[in-house]
């Protein structure tokens, strides 16, 4: 089955993203975090599926990404890689997988390759974290870079605000930028920054960009796939864009569910064996 704005049924890797931005044509990513979702967005033709630590708010309630583990995020994004056949399934690093060490982040980043069955992982951070990055993309494994608003590093933040707004942040996150493409980053999502600078970023760094919030100058765009299917009213971020209400067709099909089952309705004897 074709995609919906796609013939083109070829793998795509970490050297499609740069024959993307070459060709101009931009780069379309979601989360995902299930079998079941990740098959339809896959055969929908998106082109990659981000296993987001974002899970760890949309799966299992937790107020900020920090609490999920190595183990939880091969979970999902090994339940993710079954199901595609297409899209690149990039994964997070989680927060304290990489942080402590070179060696420590290399080794878990082999972990989430290997026993997840992922394309790439993502990381949040800048030219401090390039020397390991380098070692990484050496010893073959694909790596997303991640600028700006860093949910990981949200007690350092104080809060989701946008970032790089003052002149110093945002010459360190172009800084930062042209550290990781020189690590070898086959990407870069940029989070929550002015949408000039994220614009100027696309134009001097020659690996692709991935927005989400940050103006239509990026080379692609990331949503929550949750947050732009409109599972939850309660999310209303500036940058959202939503697509469908599932939640209330979720709620009415439930509703007409109960309603059937309690009046007695549900099955009827075409639907019994």
């Amino acid at each position: 089955m074709s995609g919906y704005l796609t013939t083109d049924q070829k793998k795509v890797t970490a050297k499609t993203f740069l024959k993307m931005k070459q060709e101009g044509e931009k780069i379309t990513m979601l989360t995902a975090y299930d079998f079941t979702t990740a098959g339809i967005l896959d055969r929908a033709g998106v082109d990659c599926l981000l296993i987001g630590d974002s899970a760890s708010n949309v799966v299992a309630g937790n107020e900020n990404t920090i609490p999920i583990t190595m183990d939880q995020m091969i979970y999902h994004a090994r339940s993710v890689a079954r199901a595609t056949n297409r899209a690149l399934v990039l994964c997070d690093m989680p927060f304290g997988s990489y942080q402590v060490s070179e060696e420590e982040g290399v080794r878990n980043a082999i972990r989430i390759i290997k026993e997840a069955e992922a394309d790439a992982v993502k990381i949040e951070g800048g030219a401090e974290l390039a020397p390991m990055i380098k070692h990484m993309v050496d010893i073959g494994v694909p790596v997303c870079g991640h600028l700006g608003l860093t949910p990981q590093s949200i007690h350092k933040f104080g809060g989701y605000g946008l970032r790089a707004k003052e002149d110093a942040e945002a010459a360190k996150l172009i800084s930062d930028a042209k550290a990781l493409e020189a690590a070898g980053c086959f990407a870069i999502v940029l989070e929550k920054v002015p949408a000039a600078l994220a614009k100027r970023v696309s134009e001097e760094v020659s690996c692709p960009t991935i927005g989400i919030g940050a103006g239509n100058g990026c080379d692609g765009q990331v949503l929550v796939y949750a947050d732009m299917l409109g599972m939850s009213h309660g999310f209303k971020p500036k940058f959202l864009r939503r697509y469908a209400d599932l939640e209330t067709v979720i709620t009415d099909a439930v509703g007409n569910y109960c309603r059937d089952v309690k009046s007695g309705a549900f099955p009827s004897a075409e639907e019994s064996y």
